[in-house]
């Protein structure tokens, strides 16, 4: 473990875990460069942190964006130890009734604004031969959740790049950990989402994840505040996890789902192995 004072870049820092994380990091002492689409919404964390941080604009589709707040993180602290592709968001509707411009939306977001920041940040972490790079996925990139295909297809694609980028970059001395949040009360299921119960034919699966998706918000079991102090707990660690899960939710579903996961590969291995050529 070590408690050296750290520099870190934030991406989505306006609400939510983000945020949560944002002043965490600031109290304990380490230096951030705090991005948002937005940056009004946290100029604030300029105010009372001073020199302690930096507040950039970014969206996390703009590669031109990437590449600035990185800059700015080397040009003011000398280096970057730390990057948190938190940005994201996932509506709810049917695969049938969500337009290809909606899923091009999400996956742009969710999924290339991650590749965006992470490409942005490798040249750099590469020449320090060090760093950590923290991945936010979801529960429900290790599940499809119904109602969230686009959601479920960007950060599965997460979940895949960022395997890969591990076994690329540890042996550079980068270190890669994709976290699976499951239900957080943040604003993420709130009035920044759209939740829409589709056709009648899918009253029972996606309307009834719409409606319990309405009830849950306020009722999420995850704390942010916990959230926020675990991640600066793994950034600590020399060995630190390629996968967490968060929240005790986020774990029953994993593990429900990786167990008939196994038992189906069980059920059909005969037909799996009779493709090999004898």
């Amino acid at each position: 473990m070590s408690n050296l004072k750290k520099v870190w870049l934030i991406t989505g820092c306006s609400r939510g875990i983000g945020r949560s994380l944002s002043e965490a990091v600031l109290a304990a002492g380490n230096e951030l460069v705090a991005t948002a689409r937005n940056p009004e919404q946290i100029k604030d964390l300029a105010e009372r942190f001073g020199d302690k941080v930096r507040v950039c604009a970014l969206d996390v589709k703009s590669e031109t964006d990437a590449e600035s707040a990185v800059k700015t993180a080397i040009g003011a602290f000398g280096r970057l130890d730390v990057l948190v592709n938190n940005a994201g968001y996932g509506n709810i509707n049917s695969i049938e009734e969500t337009t290809i411009a909606e899923f091009r939306a999400e996956i742009e977001t969710n999924l290339f604004g991650t590749i965006i920041v992470t490409k942005a940040v490798l040249p750099f972490m590469r020449k320090q031969r060090s760093g950590h790079i923290i991945q936010f996925s979801s529960v429900g990139g290790r599940i499809g959740p119904i109602g969230r295909g686009p959601y479920a297809a960007a950060k599965w694609g997460v979940e895949g790049f960022s395997e890969v980028l591990s076994k690329e970059v540890t042996p550079l001395g980068i270190k890669v950990t994709i976290i699976e949040p499951g239900g957080f009360r943040t604003d993420f299921a709130g009035k920044s989402a759209i939740i829409k119960e589709g056709l009648a034919d899918y009253e029972n699966t996606v309307g009834r994840t719409a409606r319990f998706q309405h009830d849950y918000n306020g009722k999420q079991p995850g704390d942010p505040a916990k959230a926020a102090n675990i991640i600066l707990q793994i950034t600590q660690m020399e060995q630190p996890p390629l996968r967490l899960l968060l929240g005790s939710d986020a774990v029953n579903a994993a593990e429900q789902n990786d167990l008939v996961k196994m038992e189906a590969d069980k059920k059909w291995r005969h037909l799996s192995t009779s493709t090999d050529i004898n």
